[in-house]
């Protein structure tokens, strides 16, 4: 995760929670945190902060608020706060290769903090993808619900909850550490480290906390968006050939990507956690080597979904257009209507169809 490991060496403040930094994994470590902390977070987190701004822009305005956009305005914005949350990681980064105490003092005091906001907005984002693929089963293979289920209203209060909980469920990772000042003997110069606190001392708590975190931060997300992307996918291919649906399958299709890319880049920081149960300050060399690239595949989810909508949605890349470029023709504004739109549109043709049938009979039997 951003904002995870220091490479500074306290011999005097080496505390009983902390693993020993073997020498032999201490270059990989190096190695690693240069190539994620400032070659790959950079490309990756500024464009992507960018993409989430413009993303809730267009999704406000007035053509494109439905109860999809609702969920999707809601994960660009957890989006953004982890990856402005892995900005920080990088200027922390910055500041160890051109000041160390600087660095030392912008880590101490930033961690803590970081780590928290880390697990919420994976928390965060974790759920509302699951939201957003439970609404899309539901349009999909309960079409006949959708109407009452899926509702704007109905999304906004689902994210505001979504975001509720999982913040509750993060609160103990804010005081997960604590920093204390002391001296490096290299040195002579004051020095900020990070060590667990009491709490995170207990290990009944640590493994009940980790593995309850674990499982509602990635195993059950991934588990449930598995399922349901096999039934929207099994659905779409017994409809495809119905053209009056094509523009509610593009969006469908546009989520199938979203759900997809973050199961592939979640995965293994599901791995990390479950399997290893650390992965941050406390732990070795190797184990947080492996995890700023598991950290990094979680930047590129959390920048990837612009392109994403830019690619399968056509009335988002028709409004962004729209928005940095305006067109004075109002035959060009498009609206992305929503399921209720949709029901109604489907029931009005068929009660036409069913008023024709009917006059086509009586007209044949007199």
């Amino acid at each position: 995760m951003a904002l995870n490991s220091t490479g500074i060496n306290f011999s005097l403040c080496m505390s009983e929670d902390e693993e020993p930094h073997h020498e032999a994994h201490q270059e990989f470590y190096e190695v690693s945190r240069m190539i994620t902390g400032l070659i790959l977070y950079p490309c990756i987190c500024f464009p992507g902060l960018l993409g989430n701004i413009l993303t809730i822009i267009v999704l406000s305005q007035t053509n494109m608020r439905t109860s999809t956009n609702a969920f999707l305005s809601a994960l660009a914005v957890a989006d953004g706060i982890k990856l402005i949350n892995d900005i920080l990681y990088f200027l922390v980064i910055v500041f160890y290769k051109t000041d160390t105490t600087i660095g030392n003092r912008a880590y101490g005091y930033l961690y803590p903090y970081a780590h928290f906001i880390f697990n919420m907005s994976v928390c965060v984002s974790s759920w509302l993808t699951v939201s957003v693929a439970v609404e899309r089963y539901i349009l999909v293979c309960h079409p006949t619900r959708a109407r009452n289920v899926c509702s704007r209203k109905r999304a906004v209060y689902t994210c505001i909850a979504v975001y509720v909980v999982m913040t509750a469920l993060a609160l103990p990772s804010a005081l997960r550490y604590r920093t204390i000042w002391c001296l490096d003997p290299e040195t002579n110069v004051s020095m900020i480290h990070v060590m667990l606190t009491d709490m995170w001392k207990n290990q009944t708590f640590v493994i009940t906390y980790t593995w309850a975190q674990n499982l509602i931060r990635s195993i059950i997300p991934l588990i449930v968006l598995v399922a349901l992307n096999m039934c929207i996918i099994g659905a779409l291919r017994k409809t495809r050939a119905n053209k009056r649906n094509n523009s509610r399958h593009r969006v469908t299709v546009m989520m199938i990507m979203v759900i997809v890319v973050f199961m592939v880049c979640i995965t293994p920081d599901a791995i990390m956690s479950t399997v290893f149960g650390f992965g941050y300050h406390e732990a070795g060399n190797l184990v947080k080597g492996v995890r700023e690239f598991t950290d990094t595949l979680l930047a590129l989810n959390a920048a990837s979904n612009f392109v994403i909508y830019c690619l399968f949605n056509k009335v988002f890349k028709n409004s962004f257009t729209n928005l940095c470029c305006p067109v004075k023709s109002p035959n060009k504004f498009q609206t992305e209507m929503d399921e209720s739109q949709y029901r109604r549109l489907s029931e009005a043709k068929s009660a036409l169809a069913s008023a024709e049938s009917k006059a086509t009979v009586i007209k044949a039997v007199n």
